[in-house]
């Protein structure tokens, strides 16, 4: 952008490296640095009735003897109110959005759902688990924005920036498809018992063989088990009711000779994903866990899952809690469940009844058509695995250009600057395209360095694009 004092005189497509002007441009979009953008007219009214609800609110928390609540109050607001005035924009611009938006107090906030046509679909995985929470996730946070009221850091108007009520949920939305293997009681109560079943799986795999053990020496069967499994390379899953039992088994174990790690809340959510893939790798045979491992895990190599103390009824030893913990073994064609247990609970008694159910059908399903289980060949996914093959096909790549792929510390192009020479390709010489995809290589490197896969992703994409373009100018020249 070239300005002529305060005016702008012209605007231009520069060329990344050499600066050569590519094209001149007639218009630009600049987009806001922020989701929470209103024009001047709107911001001005907002802040009149910000101010407005301030006074009221002050005299409240005065007339109530909060001195030190109204003081911190108004020190806030005002501050908000001048970097709005100032700038457009505050930090926790969001808790204000019911006066930006024009709202009327209790409200219900805008959202995608708004956007979407009448005759929308929407699909509910996971729905037994996802239905509580979306009711859950307004009580959770009207209880934080209660406190925040109460205590002076904002105004009541703040509790109008929040998830939508179940209610106002349902209001909006139509035809819905509940998915779970263990449908809760309101997907059930709307579908009258008439439940569509998906219990046939296209590789023919059935659900596990479940058998019950006594408690007594279950440490000792469990690692004469896991010893069994670990000989053909199988994993075992092993879940127990708390941390200090879950860290204490991994110690008696590792003690014993077993590879093992455990994976409970405190574990970092970065370091969960690492856990799993090394289980898959087989750097090491068994992991612990305690409400982790349920829904969502898919693990083709885990074949057995062990159930401690699956007698112990409570949350973690529900009938659903049960049925998703045996579905992890669900994967295998050998899979199989222990649950360790002196007596059978009603939980478990259905959770088993159920299961051996649909693994009658699945069996009887498999005979009546001569089909034989397959297992699972799912790829173990590493963004490392990404990298490399690039940097090969890049390699083989600049080969021909005469040059090879230096890897060196590089500059690391801010995320902003992906994408944004596709426009440029065709008047970009060879050797010029070669330094440029070199350099998109270190970026995606550095990236991914730092854990913004999605960046390097898109930088991966870019860099196709330009190889496509280099790879058709090498064809031309031979």
């Amino acid at each position: 952008i070239e300005f002529f004092g305060d005016e702008v005189e012209r605007l231009m497509t520069l060329h990344p490296i050499t600066g050569e002007v590519l094209t001149e441009d007639t218009e630009l979009y600049v987009f806001p640095a922020t989701h929470y953008v209103a024009g001047p007219e709107r911001m001005n009214r907002a802040i009149s009735g910000i101010e407005q609800e301030l006074q009221e609110r002050l005299a409240e928390l005065e007339r109530s003897n909060h001195q030190l609540e109204a003081q911190r109050l108004r020190m806030r607001t005002q501050y908000d109110v001048e970097m709005m005035q100032q700038v457009g924009f505050c930090n926790g611009i969001e808790n204000y959005s019911r006066h930006i938006d024009g709202r009327a107090p209790g409200s219900a906030p805008n959202c995608l759902l708004d956007y979407f046509p009448e005759d929308f679909l929407l699909v509910i995985d996971e729905s037994h688990v996802t239905v509580p929470q979306i009711g859950g996730m307004y009580e959770g946070d009207m209880s934080r924005k209660r406190n925040l009221v109460e205590h002076g850091f904002r105004l009541p108007s703040a509790m109008d920036n929040r998830p939508l009520r179940w209610e106002e949920f349902v209001e909006r939305i139509g035809q819905t498809v509940y998915l779970s293997a263990t449908p809760g009681p309101y997907e059930l109560s709307k579908v009258s018992g008439d439940v569509v079943e998906q219990v046939i799986r296209p590789t023919g795999l059935v659900d596990p063989e479940i058998v019950v053990k006594p408690t007594r020496g279950q440490i000792d069967d469990l690692m004469a088990e896991i010893q069994a499994r670990a000989e053909r390379d199988e994993r075992v899953l092993v879940t127990t009711l708390t941390k200090k039992m879950a860290e204490d088994l991994t110690d008696y174990l590792l003690e014993n000779g077993i590879r093992v790690r455990y994976l409970h809340s405190e574990v970092d959510t970065l370091r969960r994903v690492e856990l799993l893939r090394e289980l898959r790798l087989g750097e090491f045979d068994v992991l612990v866990g305690i409400n982790l491992l349920r829904e969502g895990l898919d693990l083709p190599e885990v074949s057995l899952v062990s159930i401690l103390d699956a007698d112990k009824e409570g949350f973690l030893r529900s009938e659903r809690s049960l049925i998703q913990t045996i579905g992890r073994a669900a994967r295998n064609v050998s899979g199989q469940v222990h649950m360790y247990a002196d007596t059978i609970t009603e939980s478990m008694r259905t959770a088993i009844d159920e299961t051996n159910r649909r693994r009658a059908k699945q069996i009887a399903y498999n005979e009546e058509r001569g089909l034989d289980p397959q297992p699972i060949r799912k790829k173990i996914a590493d963004i490392t695995d990404l990298l490399a093959r690039e940097d090969a096909d890049t390699q083989e790549l600049l080969a021909g250009s005469g040059r090879g792929l230096s890897r060196g510390v590089g500059p690391k192009a801010p995320a902003a600057e992906v994408g944004r020479h596709a426009t440029a390709l065709g008047s970009m010489p060879a050797q010029d395209l070669a330094d440029l995809i070199e350099q998109l290589t270190q970026a995606m490197h550095n990236a991914a360095e730092e854990l913004q896969f999605e960046v390097a992703a898109r930088y991966r994409d870019e860099i196709a694009e330009l190889k496509k373009e280099l790879r058709g100018m090498q064809d031309a020249r031979s």
